[in-house]
């Protein structure tokens, strides 16, 4: 399987691992947290779009999100 092409920046990645206590962050650990995170994002978004659907609706909300998300 050919690698994911990464969509978003690696510093927010790095913030929230040294915010949770990471005194240091490898490139190669924010690359896999960022593809991981971004694979569970596109999961969320699919199925919040799918409630938005069945809703009747073409905007997808909040609610849509938090529901998705659970």
């Amino acid at each position: 399987m050919p690698a994911k092409k990464q969509r978003l920046p690696l510093a927010p990645f790095e913030r929230i691992i040294k915010d949770a206590g990471g005194k240091r962050v490898s490139k190669t650990a924010m690359k896999e947290f960022a593809i991981v995170i971004e694979e569970i994002a596109d999961d969320i978004a699919r199925d919040a779009v799918k409630f938005a659907k069945h809703a009747g609706r073409k905007t997808v909300v909040g609610d849509d999100i938090r529901l998705a998300k659970k």
